[in-house]
């Protein structure tokens, strides 16, 4: 019995480890049976969301981070935990053994058919694939190559009620050199493979250029393509119905900025409650902050769905940016995670790579409650940390932060740097660096990382010590502050303010890396005790 209890006792505190915390910058839940927007305030770009009974399951673009295609889970589509991803590497893996910035996973859609969950995305380089699991927290299908392409992207798969299958995709410019138009295919009944190269149904280019992202519903014997257009920053949200999979198609603009100050509204996934309620989420883009998430009520009106509110009646809605919870129940507060104290046996799922990751780079190390980072050796022809593939990053979780990492260094070669980065297409960090056996702290900026620029650097502070607090307070508009402290009480700036900005289709992140000039046979290390994400004082 007495060992019974012991395990028992060991189950409970290893789901207690991955149990994630809500966050303290930014919940939605109001707890007054009303939510603000965004429901997520990070970075999960072209949100896509189904219901299965009385749980709802979101993804959302991953592009080339690794882990990919984020699984998140909800009861009452304001609460949101990421439960799990479904892809663990990319392919071809040598493509993306290394950053490719802006490529690999765009615009999933999930859907669930015959007792399995599937999500199809379109890699705007290789193709359209598919992945499916029985289980949405547990392991996912290696990705199917359903069709090889150039510039296919942002697929979504229907099943007909009478077995057909069906995949309706946009097409991006810059590979396939055409764009604003929609097509439908029809796809085998196992959804493994494309029966035709498609058919034509909505050309977006007179009223509503760069139409892309279709969702494809049917609702009371129509065909609706819900579609944004417009462009991310400045767009707007389609509604497409047809009685015909094929078409013509109706067209109604159901979700516009209005008189609101939540640009380019459009992009994300109509659902409903079982007492027949109906809701969309969709994106924002905010700049550095990445493309947040926004839930807007729904009813329908002249067989078209209006999202948000309507003050003048003419079908359109504008996004809410507070309102009455969906009818669904009353549940714990949840959020993405951010802090991360390192205790548990597997990187949080908060955490991702820019590209294909090496288990050796960053390893948990419970039993000692931290993540045990290995300075690797830089590629021929480096530039600046644009081209790594070596950075341990999150997504931002809110518009003001305070992040804070403990850690201690131990570094063994002259010239390892430690960067605790605040990453886009320019970055700025705060770099430990080990020259003549001790060790410094400077504050590194690249402005134009992605175009090859170099880091300037602020001169060289004290001697830093081997265990040390670094912070980034990050106030609104993205502006950061980098701070320094070998207590954990008292902090000192270092280098100047720097303003953040996004990544190639995706928001700033903040992380780490740990870099080393040459090959050694041995790495220092960063053993990295906690990071936590706080208010701003």
């Amino acid at each position: 019995m007495f060992k019974k209890l012991i395990l028992i006792f060991l189950l409970m505190s290893a789901a207690a480890v991955h149990a994630q915390q809500a966050s303290r910058v930014w919940v939605a839940d109001n707890g007054d049976g009303t939510y603000k927007n965004p429901v997520i305030n990070a970075d999960y770009s072209d949100p896509d969301v189904i219901r299965v009974g009385t749980d709802y399951y979101m993804t959302a673009s991953s592009f080339a981070s690794i882990p990919g295609l984020p699984i998140l889970h909800s009861k009452d589509l304001v609460n949101w935990r990421l439960i799990n991803h479904a892809i663990r590497e990319l392919e071809p893996r040598d493509v993306f053994a290394g950053p490719q910035h802006g490529g690999g996973v765009w615009a999933p859609a999930i859907r669930y058919h015959d007792g399995e969950f599937y999500i199809y995305y379109g890699d705007p380089d290789f193709g359209v694939f598919v992945t499916k699991a029985r289980d949405p927290a547990g392991e996912w299908s290696k990705p199917l190559l359903v069709k090889e392409a150039k510039g296919w992207i942002d697929t979504c798969p229907l099943w007909d009620e009478d077995g057909n299958a069906y995949l309706v995709h946009a097409f991006a410019g810059s590979r396939a050199g055409i764009k604003s138009v929609l097509v439908v295919n029809k796809m085998s009944r196992d959804g493994t493979r494309l029966l035709d190269d498609g058919v034509m149904v909505f050309d977006g280019h007179d009223a509503d250029p760069t139409v892309e992202g279709p969702k494809l519903y049917k609702f009371n014997g129509f065909y609706y393509i819900l579609a944004p257009a417009g462009g991310v920053a400045t767009g707007w949200q389609l509604a497409l119905r047809s009685k015909s999979i094929y078409g013509p198609y109706e067209r109604k603009v159901t979700l516009a900025q209005g008189s609101t100050t939540v640009n380019g509204p459009h992009q994300g996934a109509l659902v409903d409650t079982p007492s027949g309620e109906w809701w969309f989420l969709h994106f924002q883009d905010k700049g550095a902050y990445g493309r947040v998430v926004h839930l807007q009520p729904t009813v329908w009106k002249n067989g078209f769905p209006v999202m948000g509110s309507d003050p003048d009646g003419d079908g359109t809605g504008e996004p809410v940016m507070t309102f009455k919870k969906p009818n669904l129940g009353t549940f714990p507060i949840a959020t993405p995670p951010d802090s991360d104290e390192f205790d548990a046996n597997t990187l949080g799922l908060q955490w991702q790579w820019p590209a294909n990751s090496k288990p050796e780079w960053a390893l948990p190390f419970p039993t000692r409650g931290l993540l045990r980072m290995n300075s690797v050796q830089l590629p021929e022809g480096y530039k600046n940390l644009w081209d790594l593939p070596n950075l341990l990053l999150q997504k931002t979780p809110a518009d003001e932060f305070t992040a804070t990492a403990k850690l201690k260094i131990s570094p063994r070669f002259e010239g390892e740097r430690f960067y605790f980065v605040v990453m886009g297409v320019d970055y700025s960090a705060l770099v430990l660096t080990n020259k003549g056996g001790k060790m410094f702290v400077t504050q590194a900026t690249a402005v134009g990382a992605d175009k090859g620029a170099a880091e300037v650097e602020s001169p060289a502070n004290s001697p830093a010590g081997t265990e040390v607090y670094l912070r980034a307070e990050v106030r609104a508009g993205a502006n950061v502050q980098f701070k320094y402290s070998i207590d954990g009480t008292n902090f000192a700036a270092i280098g100047s303010p720097f303003k953040a900005r996004e990544g190639r289709w995706i928001g700033a992140k903040v992380g780490f890396v740990f870099t080393r000039p040459a090959k050694f046979n041995d790495a220092g290390s960063a053993d990295i005790d906690w990071i936590r994400f706080e208010p701003n004082r």
